[in-house]
Order: C-alpha cells, then structure tokens, then sequence
C-alpha cells in the first residue's frame, strides 16, 4: 500500500511558474538570474505558508542548473537538478534555526563556506530557516562571514518575525517581503489539486477553504485534505461549515433580514440558536460587523469587487444591500462595533448582545421616520395640513393672542352723530385683559403688536416670575368711567404723560416692542432678580423662616450632589428691612457661580417664604491681610531693626555688613 502524502507535499511548486501568489518576487529572482546580478545574501519574510522556503530551494536549483529554459526555469535533468530532486546535492545546505540557534552550530557553518562547490555547480547555497530564533551571539558570529563570504557562497534566510533579527544582519541582505496569498489565487489552486485527485468539489466549499486559510497556502491544503477525509469524492459547501464548524453566511443574511423588518423575536432566537451550536459570542459580532461591511461595500457597482466572497454569496450581499437603507448599515455598523469593543468588559456578555440586537431591531423604523420627516414629502404634508385646519396647539409653541379692545379716552363727551355707516376695515377683535395685569392697548384692523408673544401653557416658573415682574413696570393707566345718567365722566386723577413711555403712532398707546430701552431684569445679567417697585410698606421676614427655608434648599442641593452650590449657600444669612439679603462669598468664582443660578434660586424662595420682593446680593468677603513672610536672615534682620532701632546701630559697630 502506497504511504500517503499530503497535499501541500505532493503539489509543493518546482518552478518559479509554479508558486502561487508571490509574482513580484519570483519575477525579481528570474530577472537577477539571467542579468548575473545575484545579492550574495537573500532574506526572505512574510507569514506562513506563502511560499518563502519553496522560492529558496528553487532559487538554489535554478542558479546551479546548466541548462536553463528560455523562461529562466530549471530544466530538472541536468546532473545538478537530479541530485537536488533526490535531495542528494552537495552544494545546498539547509540549517533549521529554530533547533540550531548557538555559536557552535553557526562556527561549523562558517567552517563549510570554506570548501568550494564540487565539480559542475557554481555556487554553494545556505538556506537558513526562522533565522530569527539565532541568538545574539549566533547573529554576531555570523556577521562577517555574511558580509563578506566567497564569491561562491549564497545564503538564503527566511524567517516570519522580521523585527526580531538585528539591524546588522539586514543591513547585508537583500530582503524580499512575501504577500498573503489572495483568496481567489488559493481558490484556484485548490481547484487545481482538486481536479489533479478526482474530487468533485464545490466553489463556494474551496471558497470557504481558501478564506479560512487566512492567506496560507499550505493551511487551506492542509484542510483540503481534511475534508476529502471526511465528505470522499463529493465535497459540498455543507459539509465544510459542518466539518469546519464556522458560521455560515446564511446565518447573517437570516438576522438582516430580521432587523429590517423589526422581527427582534427571530433576532433573539437566531442568537439563541448560535449559542446552541457552540459559537462563540465574540466570534458572532465580529462576523455581524464583517456582514454589514459586505452590505456596505455593495452599497456601489464599483467596490462590489472589494468583498472577498464567491460569486453566489456575492449575488446574495447585492440583493440584500438594495433593500437596506444606507443609513441603517451605517448606523447598525457603529452599533456592532461599538459591542465590539465593550464586549470583553461586560459582566453578561449574552445580555450585551441582546441590547445590542434590541436597538438594532428598531433602528430600521427609526430610519424610515426621520427619512419621512426629513424628506421632500414632508413639506407637501405640512401644507395640506394646515390647508384642512389649524394643527392643534403645543405646549411651549408660538401662538397668536387676541387682540384687545380699544380703550376710551377721557374727555367731553362726543356730539351727537348719525347714524353708523358700515365700514370696509376689519373689525375690532377683542379679548379681556387679565385682572392684575394693564390695561388693554388698542387693536387696530385686527392686528395685534403681541402677535410673537409665546404660549405660557408649559412655562417655567422663572419665565412666568419674569413676565409678571416687566408687568408690574409698566405704569397703570386709568381712564374716566361713563356715568349712566349723563354720559359724562366722572372725575379721575389725570393720566400720566405718555411722552416718557416711548415712541407711538398715531397716538395709540405704546406696545411691548417700545420698552426695548427699559431695562428689563432678564436681559441685566446680575441685576436679574433685583426688588420689584413697591407701592407701599411690606410686611418684615421672619428670620426662623428664611432660616428654615434657605437650610431646606441647600440641603436639597446636597441631596442632589450639587455640592458645590451646597457649600455657596451652607451660610448664615439675614434679610434687612428692604428684603434684601446680602450673601457672602468667598471669591468671585463663587460669586459667578451664583449668579448662574440666581434666577431659579429666587424664584424657589420667593415661592417658599411667601415673600415676592426677596433679593440676594453676593458679596465678596475682603481678603485677610496676610501675614509678613521672614524667610532670609536680611528680613529677619530688617523685622527685627523696625520694632528695636537700637540693632542697627549695633550692626554697624560690630561689622556684620559683610553677613546681610
């Protein structure tokens, strides 16, 4: 029975046509063969499987056969390409250095340079393989012998770690970096060797295989063999994902497909069954971010090329990424990556997922309705809405107010007039005024200066404090009262002059636009909340009440971890006789700070004493003079001379000048 050889053995590549993969090198080494310009020291690097020692015993074959083809190939009957078949050639030497690595093994290398080829070759090949596990001492040793070897003399080194061998010895090499193999090369290839055994195999299974491999040639033979081992002739994409135990692109496809349509049941049970299957978790998130890649790639014709898959998955991802938004893969990509990245701090890793899955489950929805707002239908939809009616009102939303009634002007009473004329205008509309507020300012044709004023329906007390205190200065205006038997009105104190209330036309009584120039506690930074005009005396606060209420508010903002506005107002404090409360602080960042919060501050203590006209005033505490520093024996010195006179005079008599 004939032993059995493995794959990556028995169609291990002869010729530089042969290797897969790796043409830039390959063409380098033909080129420097024929031209006679050989580097007396080779390095080749790169990952494993791709090719390196192959490339170095065809290039030791090469340079030593005597009968080279026009393609700069060995011709494999020549003397020197037998010998070196039948591993039987004098003139290559090959040194693992994984288990030859000391002084001793490289001294009995360098002692073999010295011998010339034997008759019939021209050169002497060293092939050093993981020439980075040489020692130090190993490297220094061989330094000059690689400097300057005979003219007969070539080594060959190839290693995977190229940073971990010295600069010297790179510096006296030729380096030659291999590439990972492309996945169609392998695919190739495998379809090569498949046919070369009578293997009836699948595209998407060799597919599968060479992406697996992860750019190795020899793993994706290696699992070529494996199986053929298990599923005989007949190799199917099932039976690698089986076999392999790899999830397969159904499984993503399937969970897409969920989360467009918001199914997060199908989603959940999908994870589930992954986890039933012995997947692990990591694995599955990084193969969900690598599928929304896919989807995002053939998001455009031209990068479709850039995703690594067989045409019939590929035919799969297009189809899938037209029914996905862009804006969804982007989104649930940064999702994925973000569980990516969390994943291995999590406490309950399933727990972490499934969050993850739940947001991606209404992400789609999300999407569509931002799209919908956003969109050129939106402004189609607002139109024909406000078409049908007026949008019902939101609280905190510009609404128009009812005009007011114009109000009579006091004086003799009018003559009598005809009868009333219909008028072309628009008439009057009027609303009542509020009870405590002024008195109602003319409307005419319908239009209203107060038309931007805002709706006060979700109002914050600070707003609702700050309209009522420019309320309150607006000056109240009182007109003369008909009497019902003579029409005539009865004696009232004369108005006030309205020159000083700013500009109007045609004599109607100023709007809110002319107090601009006021100056308004809203719009006055510090002066925010300062005390309201007073039309006589107000009753005096009781201290036990400020007191009780100011150590409520500052222990909310403790409760609150609001520690730095609780140390601001951990103070004792006293109102004075015009409710004005003078608050120490102890710098101006504090001051500052308390500014910031003034305004809702006030409005809670106003609110919580019953006293509406309280103001607080932060002060800056005068600093305390510090202290004279005496650190040098001249301010010693100079101290001690202002308090006793008599020390200089004694300085000077006995000479101690030269010691200040």
């Amino acid at each position: 029975m004939e032993n059995f050889v493995v794959s990556a053995r028995k169609y291990r590549p002869a010729t530089f046509r042969s290797v897969v993969g790796q043409q830039h090198v390959t063409t380098t080494l033909q080129n420097a063969i024929q031209s006679q310009h050989l580097a007396q020291a080779f390095l080749f690097c790169g990952p494993r499987g791709v090719g390196k020692t192959t490339c170095a015993r065809i290039l030791a074959k090469t340079i030593n056969c005597t009968n080279l083809t026009p393609e700069i190939e060995a011709c494999g009957v020549c003397a020197s390409c037998v010998a070196f078949q039948e591993n039987a050639s004098f003139n290559v030497h090959e040194l693992d250095a994984a288990s030859n690595n000391s002084v001793e093994d490289i001294r009995s290398l360098v002692e073999q340079v010295r011998y010339p080829p034997q008759a019939g070759s021209k050169y002497k090949v060293y092939i050093i393989d993981e020439v980075h596990m040489l020692s130090n001492q190993a490297f220094n040793a061989f330094l000059k012998t690689l400097e300057e070897p005979p003219p007969y003399a070539i080594f060959i080194l190839a290693t995977t770690e190229r940073h971990k061998i010295i600069p010297t010895i790179l510096s006296r090499c030729q380096i030659f970096d291999f590439s990972r193999i492309r996945v169609d090369d392998m695919r190739q290839h495998l379809r090569y060797v498949a046919t070369q055994e009578g293997v009836a195999a699948e595209d998407d299974a060799l597919h599968l295989l060479a992406q697996k491999a992860d750019g190795g040639l020899r793993d994706a033979l290696s699992m070529f063999d494996q199986m053929v081992t298990f599923a005989g002739n007949n190799l199917t994409y099932k039976d690698v994902v089986q076999n392999l135990h790899v999830l397969d692109y159904g499984y993503y496809f399937r969970l897409v497909d969920a989360l467009l349509q918001e199914n997060l049941s199908a989603a959940l049970l999908l994870l589930d069954e992954v986890m039933q299957q012995g997947f692990d978790l990591h694995n599955f998130v990084v193969g969900t971010a690598e599928h929304l890649r896919g989807l995002l790639v053939c998001k455009d014709a031209v990068t479709v090329q850039l995703l690594e898959v067989s045409d019939g998955i590929k035919k799969q991802y297009v189809a899938q990424a037209q029914a996905a938004p862009l804006a969804f893969v982007l989104s649930a990509l940064n999702l994925v990556s973000q569980c990516d990245r969390e994943f291995k701090q999590a406490k309950n890793q399933r727990l972490h997922v499934e969050l993850t899955l739940m947001k991606l489950a209404y992400l789609n929805g999300a999407v569509q309705f931002v799209r919908d707002v956003s969109g050129p239908e939106a402004a189609k939809k607002k139109t024909s809405s406000l078409a049908e009616g007026p949008a019902p009102a939101i609280a905190g939303a510009p609404v128009p107010v009812p005009a007011a009634p114009a109000m009579p002007r006091p004086g003799p009473p009018p003559a009598a007039a005809p009868a009333p004329t219909p008028v072309a205008s628009a008439p009057v509309v009027s609303a009542p005024a509020p009870a405590d507020g002024p008195e109602p300012l003319p409307v005419e044709n319908g239009v209203d200066e107060l038309h931007d004023t805002p709706s006060i329906e979700a109002e914050p007390e600070v707003a609702v404090a700050e309209r009522h205190q420019v309320r309150d200065t607006f000056p109240h205006v009182e007109v003369g009262v008909p009497s019902m038997e003579g029409l005539e009105p009865e004696p009232r104190p004369a108005p006030p002059s309205l020159l000083n209330l700013g500009p109007s036309v045609g004599g109607k009584l100023p709007s809110l636009k002319d107090f601009s120039t006021r100056p308004v506690a809203a719009k006055a930074g510090p002066a925010l909340a300062d005390p309201l005009p007073s039309s006589g005396p107000v009753a005096p606060v009781e201290d036990a009440l400020l007191q009780r209420v100011w150590r409520e508010m500052a222990d909310e903002r403790k409760a609150q971890e609001r520690m730095s506005e609780f140390t601001l107002l951990n103070r004792a404090v006293a109102a004075g006789p015009d409710h004005r409360i003078e608050l120490t602080v102890d710098n101006p960042v504090q001051e500052d700070q308390f500014n910031e919060m003034r305004t809702e501050f006030l409005v809670e203590l106003r609110r919580r004493t019953g006293h509406p006209r309280l103001n607080v005033v932060p002060v800056v505490a005068q600093a305390a003079p510090t202290a004279r520093k005496l650190y040098t024996a001249t301010d010693k010195f100079e101290y001690l001379a202002e308090r006793f006179p008599a020390l200089r005079e004694a300085k000077q008599r006995l000479g101690l000048e030269a010691d200040f």
